[in-house]
């Protein structure tokens, strides 16, 4: 698998992959079963096949596997890395100002999908849903572009990571 530059990603390299993902549970606004099962589903999936490789100023940089705690912090996504034994490594931010709008779209259209789920024809509720997966290969580009200076992600990591970010901004 290659990103954008054309740089490989090792296809399970056992270092270079994250084996824990949390969310800071004060971080969740609105937490129901719905909300929990995403979230589990997100983390299940990107701990069975994910490619997460920290970008590192200094040679040999730390040596993976990973875990990872994803936070909200002053209006900013906070990533909080860990080596496997639980040793902190180091932290990052990002900005979600960038992430607003396709967070918001996306909202929007998983709403009219369980709306239309309810009574749409299933034509209707296909079309819905094709937007949303749409909306969410954004979101994820969007965080894979956001993150390169700092991580290197493949597609399917950064979709679960969209997920687990969107799940984070769900209010009530």
């Amino acid at each position: 698998m290659k990103n954008e530059d054309g740089m490989g990603f090792e296809d399970g390299d056992p270092l270079c992959r994250l084996i824990d993902v949390a969310l800071d549970e004060a971080s969740i606004v609105r937490w129901n079963a719905d909300i929990d099962h995403e979230r589990r589903v997100a983390i299940f999936d990107l701990l069975q096949q994910n490619y997460f490789d920290p970008v590192l100023p200094m040679p040999g940089g730390y040596e993976g596997p990973y875990r990872l705690l994803l936070r909200l912090e002053e209006g900013r996504l906070l990533f909080e890395l860990s080596d496997q034994d639980d040793h902190f490594l180091e932290a990052f931010r990002l900005p979600l100002t960038p992430f607003r709008r396709v967070i918001k779209d996306y909202f929007a259209v998983c709403d009219s999908y369980f709306q239309a789920i309810k009574t749409a024809s299933p034509g209707q509720i296909e079309a819905i849903d094709m937007g949303r997966r749409g909306l969410h290969n954004d979101g994820s580009a969007l965080l894979a572009e956001r993150l390169k200076d700092k991580v290197l992600v493949d597609q399917n990591t950064a979709r679960r990571l969209f997920t687990l970010i969107c799940v984070l901004h769900i209010r009530g």
